[in-house]
């Protein structure tokens, strides 16, 4: 499996502003996939003509939601592992404050770093679940990734497998993985480029996967893709989607499978919103 090195620091400063280095790296990804890069540009100049994002669904937050997945997972509640997962989750908050990163909402470039109900989430899903081989689009700072591989570490193995498409701003390619220390990597596997090229071979070659987790382009095109090329190599477990509400993506998944055990869930910060569906777990089309 071809992998790609994680960015080092280079000591070069980028000295166009963020919009125009946004521009340029939108322009060169048009070039080499097409494809993605235009689906990314217009999903851009939809928002800032629409003034925000237009979806057909109603998301709605469902309260309650740890309860009832823990529920569907025949996990006990209330969840013994949220403990370690605070305690692990403010290492890698302090960890990457003595980069002198700052955490949340916007601090990626303008984009999101992990949220804590999220990473709660998946935490659970791969403890709970006893996970083995997990997937998933998108790593910027890698705060999902790093939760991923404490869990898998607790596990006692596992690998993840994360597909990510650098920043269009070069100048945040520093930071990709800052949340990742050392003794974590040897089972991690980063695979650059876009999920509409990446994404079908590994699942070809992986064949069964326990757990998926979407945080990558959030347009309607590119969330159906993964998770429903997802779906079809899950046998029991869970794929999750991160933003929801800023695209039909994960309802028109939803909408094509009738009974499918899902919930819809607020992040701790109140901002987003993020779905997740089961299989083989619960009750409904699995």
């Amino acid at each position: 499996m071809a992998t790609a090195e994680l960015p080092t620091p280079s000591g070069q400063r980028m000295t166009l502003p963020a919009r125009l280095r946004w521009a340029a790296g939108a322009a060169r990804l048009t070039l080499r996939e097409p494809g993605d890069g235009l689906d990314r540009v217009m999903g851009r100049v939809r928002s800032l003509v629409r003034g925000g994002t237009v979806v057909r669904h109603r998301y709605e937050a469902e309260a309650g939601w740890e309860e009832r997945l823990h529920g569907l997972m025949g996990a006990p509640w209330p969840c013994p592992e949220h403990a370690e997962f605070e305690a692990v989750w403010s290492q890698t908050s302090a960890e990457l404050r003595q980069q002198g990163l700052a955490t949340g909402r916007a601090a990626y470039g303008g984009w999101d770093d992990g949220d804590a109900g999220l990473a709660r989430a998946v935490w659970c899903l791969c403890r709970h679940l006893h996970v083995s081989t997990v997937l998933e689009t998108g790593v910027a700072r890698g705060i999902t990734s790093r939760v991923i591989l404490e869990a898998l570490q607790r596990n006692r193995g596992g690998t993840l497998y994360s597909i990510d498409l650098p920043a269009l701003d070069p100048a945040l390619h520093d930071e990709i993985g800052a949340a990742v220390p050392e003794r974590l990597r040897a089972h991690w596997r980063y695979l650059e480029g876009t999920s509409r090229k990446r994404l079908p071979p590994l699942l070809a070659e992986l064949g069964e996967i326990d757990l998926f987790v979407h945080d990558s382009s959030h347009t309607t095109r590119n969330v159906r893709f993964e998770l429903e090329n997802a779906w079809a190599s899950l046998q029991r477990g869970a794929v999750l989607a991160d933003d929801i509400e800023r695209n039909d993506g994960f309802g028109d998944f939803l909408d094509a499978r009738r009974k499918l055990p899902s919930l819809l869930a607020r992040a701790d910060d109140g901002v987003a919103l993020f779905g997740i569906a089961l299989k083989g777990l619960g009750e409904g089309e699995h």
